[in-house]
């Protein structure tokens, strides 16, 4: 069920004007008013940008176009009286850290239509008060609608202005100062009122992700009182349209093969970062959560309050409090257990629970592979993009702002990925701004380059593409970690130690982050790509007691904010292991509702319990044909004959171990390892040939492609050959949307005769083709 601020909504259309085009206005006194920009009735093609709320102090509008002016965004003010007013903008120059000289976020704003002309966005590196002309107001005009305008769709910004006919009036620009102002903008009262008429909910939920949308419903399906919090309009974090993360991790294993059966209702496995919208699923998982009866969702509401008793040295949540990202309406959530799943552990950090934040010592934790000093640094936030091909050749300008590439620094990309990251020696909460900003100057200056300095032989891949959409929301890997009753260790999974709270099975490799050496040599001070290192285990199944604090008696977590350190988050981090902890955490909160007791106690008292739980899952199985099941065609005497061919392929992998393209043919494979794969370097599209010196006559193939533990198989592809000296599609083996590791396929009872064939990969997971083996028959 979806909870609206229906009430809280009604009564700041009261505060402002007059109809639904109206904002939160604040009149000062009978010459000011103060406007939030996200307040705007209409947002036109602005966006909301939340992840900066620390630094900045409120949530902003962006003009985010990737160089498409946005639409104007829109509202209705009344103003106190006729007279000439001076106009402020709280805005930034957001590219004034690295070149002051220029300022791409450039907006104007309009009063009934006539634009002043001051063009805002201009003023420094920091948040401040930008003051533009001075406008007269009729008597007639006092009704007003006040547009922002974008110039120029480079992510121009504002928090708030002001009209002020005071020629005295200075407002605050500190955090405490505007946050009193706007305390009166919106008439807020000194006692936050509690949601649900006061109701004590079950469990609460804080952050929509993969993680906390599992959790909630896994709750409530068990019987609990949920009240819902994310503070986006739409559910699944990283996985989300909004930064496009697949979602990576295996599912349904031992111990509790049933553990990731809701998992799998929150999107496809894999399938590629960056693509297009569809692909990643809100609706669905929104429908998930609205069929629930026992969930209350509020969304696009922000917690920034917790408010706990401690008793006896121990700590406990009595509510959390949100403020609604658009209207800034606040609301308390009352509750017997709480669940962290923001990523950043903010109800755990709001409630003073122990955490950590950057990497370990070697002497806190003996991990064998950690640093002999710790540090702050973490893995780093990306920021991805996309091109898509057009009918007509395209232009893109000229950017002395962005980061500059040259042949040297280049790397002909038309799709920039998860290693588009940085970040890592920033804060990961306070300095996102910067980092994300970092982002798009990176995304921006590539693309100019690739448009107006193209490299040798991407003439034509470039010429009719545009660039159709960069992330503005940067998808974090790790910041702040809430510590549990026990801290996973990267020897505890590579040794894998056994624990009788055993519960989730992480299958990712120890996947850990860092610069990447070239872009770090040549862009020291805003490193932007990275690259992975990967220590590869087997399933290893995590304890429970990293699911609850240490410390706040009352408080669960899942996702990458769980009891860990950072070498052990390389492993556990995607989001469907971290769908798989939302599961668990919301069977131990049902159980915490039944027998009145805090998380701490499920693992003392009641762990069979949970265990039953476990074993039986909160949602049914859906079918799934085993990988290794051979097709009923591949008889055990039927002969695979690839291993005759030549190999030939469009690229290989060219940033870490090499996975050759002999792999491809060899007459084996082994989906439990890495080893023994073709790997692709990274592009759009990518071929193999096969070559045999006699025509060779076919009429079925078996694929085998991905990585260790059945993720990331090739996506869209089909079989050529060759004919009268060119390549022709076979049509009955065209596949798109794959999801299956292993694919076999028999040619509708036609045979195919060549010397030459060609297996055409045209979407693939990254941009990179993964191949263990492809199989030629002819048989019956």
């Amino acid at each position: 069920m979806r909870t609206s601020f229906l009430t809280l909504l009604t009564l700041a259309l009261l505060i402002a004007s007059t109809g639904p085009a109206s904002a939160q206005v604040l009149q000062q006194n009978d010459k000011t008013i103060f406007l939030e920009a996200e307040s705007f009735a209409d947002k036109g093609g602005w966006g909301i940008d939340t992840q900066s709320v620390d630094s900045v102090g409120s949530p902003y509008l962006i003009a985010h176009g990737w160089g498409n002016p946005v639409a104007d965004a829109k509202t209705n003010v009344v103003f106190p009286a006729a007279g000439e007013y001076r106009v402020l903008a709280r805005t930034r120059n957001w590219v004034a850290p690295w070149t002051p000289e220029y300022a791409p976020g450039k907006f104007q704003i309009a009063v009934n239509g006539k634009k002043i002309g001051t063009e805002f966005g201009t003023n420094g590196i920091d948040w401040a008060w930008q003051e533009g002309e001075t406008i007269t107001i009729g008597a007639d005009e006092l009704d007003a609608e006040i547009a922002l305008c974008d110039l120029t769709g480079f992510d121009g910004r504002v928090d708030a202005l002001v009209f002020t006919a005071d020629k005295d009036f200075a407002p605050g620009n500190d955090l405490e100062s505007l946050a009193a102002m706007r305390k009166d903008a919106l008439r807020l009262p000194d006692e936050i009122p509690v949601a649900a008429d006061g109701k004590v909910y079950d469990l609460v939920v804080v952050g929509g992700g993969i993680a906390g949308t599992c959790a909630a419903v896994s709750a409530a399906r068990l019987g609990a009182s949920v009240a819902f919090v994310q503070d986006r309009p739409v559910l699944g974090g990283n996985g989300s349209t909004e930064i496009r993360v697949h979602l990576n991790g295996d599912i349904n294993l031992p111990p509790y093969p049933n553990v990731g059966n809701l998992t799998k209702l929150m999107g496809p496995h894999g399938g590629g970062n960056a693509r297009e919208a569809g692909h990643y699923k809100d609706e669905q998982r929104l429908e998930l959560v609205e069929k629930e009866k026992n969930i209350d969702l509020y969304l696009s509401v922000r917690v920034d309050r917790v408010d706990v008793e401690e008793l006896d040295g121990s700590i406990r949540i009595s509510s959390v409090c949100g403020s609604h990202i658009e209207t800034g309406q606040q609301l308390r959530f009352l509750g017997k257990t709480f669940a962290d799943c923001t990523g950043d552990g903010v109800v755990g950090f709001l409630a003073g629970a122990d955490f950590h934040m950057g990497r370990e010592a070697k002497a806190d934790y003996d991990e064998p592979s950690a640093p002999e000093q710790g540090d702050k640094m973490t893995m780093g936030s990306s920021v991805q993009w996309n091109t898509a091909e057009t009918d007509e050749p395209t232009t893109f300008p000229e950017l002395p702002w962005a980061i500059q590439f040259n042949e040297e620094t280049i790397k002909p990309s038309t799709h920039g990925d998860w290693d588009w990251e940085g970040g890592m020696n920033r804060d990961q909460v306070y300095e996102m701004e910067r980092i994300r900003d970092v982002g798009l100057r990176a995304a921006y200056g590539h693309w100019s380059y690739m448009k107006n300095h193209t490299p040798a032989g991407w003439e034509e891949k470039v010429k009719n593409r545009k660039l159709n959409w960069t992330a503005y929301v940067a998808g974090k890997r790790e910041s702040r970690r809430l510590l549990g009753d026990v801290v996973l260790r990267e020897q505890d999974v590579v040794d894998a130690h056994p624990f009788e709270d055993a519960s989730v099975t992480t299958t990712w490799s120890i996947d850990l982050h860092y610069p990447e050496p070239s872009n770090l040599k040549h862009f020291p001070q805003e490193q932007f790509r990275a690259i992975c290192e990967q220590v590869q285990i087997k399933p290893y199944a995590i304890p429970y007691r990293c699911f609850y604090s240490r410390n706040v008696d009352n408080l669960f977590m899942a996702g990458r904010n769980i009891s860990v350190t950072h070498i052990a988050l390389g492993t556990i981090r995607v989001m469907r292991t971290g769908g798989m902890m939302g599961e668990v955490v919301g069977m131990a909160a049902s159980i915490c509702k039944d027998h009145d007791c805090l998380p701490r106690d499920v693992y003392e008292s009641y762990l069979d319990e949970l265990k039953a739980l476990m074993e039986k899952g909160v949602a049914p199985p859906t079918p799934k044909a085993s990988a290794l099941v051979r097709p009923k065609w591949l008889t055990e005497d039927a002969k695979n004959i690839a291993p005759q061919a030549t190999i030939t392929v469009d690229s290989e992998y060219t940033r870490g171990p090499k996975y050759p393209k002999e792999n491809i043919n060899d007459g084996k494979f082994d989906i439990s390892s890495n080893e023994g794969r073709w790997v692709s370097d990274v592009d759009d599209g990518h071929w193999v040939d096969f070559y045999f010196e006699e025509p060779v006559t076919i009429n079925a193939m078996r694929i085998v492609s991905g990585q260790m533990g059945g993720k990331t198989p090739i996506r869209d592809f089909h079989l050529m050959y060759e004919k009268d000296g060119k390549f022709v599609d076979i049509p009955s083996t065209n596949v798109t949307d794959n999801e299956a590791v292993i694919i076999g396929m028999k040619f509708e009872d036609v045979t195919f005769t060549s010397k030459r064939f060609r297996l055409m990969i045209t979407q693939t997971p990254g941009g990179l083709a993964r191949l263990y083996e492809v199989e030629f028959y002819c048989v019956d």
